[in-house]
């Protein structure tokens, strides 16, 4: 098969694609430079990493921008969030719009029959006809949470080469074909525009409103930077001294009327945690719900990378998902993504919108 392969310079694609090429493919590697905001993102660097890999393999390479399609389909989206006072994840819109959307648009007009990428996931079509999304075999590397929201035409085309390997024996692969990023290290910061002081580079775009920390009980404790560079959980950065008690303050809420942040004494506050919340746009990778509407299942739930799944059950009304948790969660954060599973199948995704503390 003709099969393009979304290249970052990293070791996990560049694996991918030395597999697909060993296995006799036509492998095209293509590297995406969708931020060019500030010269602050190592683009140049990762993409000389792509030519060298390229050129090792022994595979054309090109590079491309969706910069605008990136601001407009998932920047705008994530400064949105961050106004409305909640914590988005654009690592999840960011594979359903650009690299499973744009990316393989380019692909498809490249003729190419399927779209490859590094992904900690696995793909399979069964005997119903359709494309199931599978965890991989390294739990702690499984990257399913990431995918959840992408559609089932969007998995028909999708390839993950490296989904059954640990990350050990890709760097090894990677070294005994002469890769030379196998020692690489794994990229972290937001999709596409990488690590940097998040602090500062959210000012850039959103005008920051200092004002009022209280505690639960109605006590002002201290000021905030604004309630966008905090997240629920947070204890770092607050400047709270002791106050008389060694445990530690976290962030429990925020009140964007009153532009206050809700702050409460010790790890185990019961205002950090809940039994239950609710999540909105609803996406299922098979192209329907898997129950009827106003109807429930119990099934399996991750709040976030690398979190244990969680037992849940879920009644949906809509593209809205109601949920109950058998055991209480901690930090729920509005704006954040919810991946319900199956077993081994990861079965869709929504965004939680609400959580209801234990107080």
């Amino acid at each position: 098969m003709r099969i393009v392969v979304g290249m970052s310079g990293g070791v996990d694609s560049s694996v991918a694609a030395y597999l697909l090429k060993r296995q006799g493919h036509e492998v095209i590697g293509v590297f995406m430079n969708n931020w060019e905001e500030d010269g602050v993102c190592t683009s140049e660097q990762d993409f000389a990493d792509v030519r060298a890999v390229c050129d090792v393999i022994g595979i054309p390479y090109y590079s491309v921008s969706f910069a605008k399609e990136y601001r407009e389909r998932v920047f705008s989206h994530f400064l949105e969030e961050y106004r409305r006072g909640r914590t988005p994840n654009p690592d999840v819109m960011c594979n359903r719009e650009i690299k499973f959307a744009s990316l393989l648009e380019l692909a498809l007009s490249l003729e190419s029959e399927k779209l490859a990428t590094g992904h900690f996931a696995g793909v399979e079509k069964r005997a119903d006809g359709k494309y199931h999304l599978l965890r991989a075999k390294d739990e702690n590397k499984d990257q399913t949470y990431f995918l959840c929201t992408v559609t089932q035409a969007q998995l028909a085309y999708a390839l993950f080469p490296v989904w059954d390997l640990s990350k050990a024996e890709i760097r090894a692969l990677a070294k005994e074909a002469g890769i030379p990023v196998y020692g690489k290290k794994d990229s972290t910061g937001v999709c596409f525009i990488g690590e940097r002081n998040f602090k500062e580079f959210l000012s850039n775009y959103l005008p920051a409103q200092p004002g009022d920390i209280y505690s639960v009980e109605g006590e002002k404790v201290g000021r905030h930077d604004g309630l966008m560079y905090y997240t629920l959980g947070q204890r770092r950065g607050l400047g709270i001294g002791g106050r008389g008690s060694c445990e530690r303050w976290f962030v429990v809420g925020k009140d964007l009327k009153s532009n206050r942040l809700l702050v409460s004494q010790g790890a185990q506050s019961d205002m950090l945690f809940t039994l239950s919340g609710k999540a909105e746009n609803a996406s299922w990778i098979a192209g329907e719900a898997p129950v009827r509407d106003g109807e429930s299942l119990k099934c399996l739930a991750r709040f976030r990378h690398r979190q244990p799944l969680q037992e849940v059950e879920i009644t949906l009304r809509g593209t809205d998902v109601f949920m109950t948790y058998a055991q209480k969660q901690r930090a729920v954060t509005p704006g954040q993504a919810v991946a319900f599973y199956s077993g081994d199948e990861c079965l869709g995704g929504a965004t939680v919108t609400e959580s209801e503390d234990l107080r």
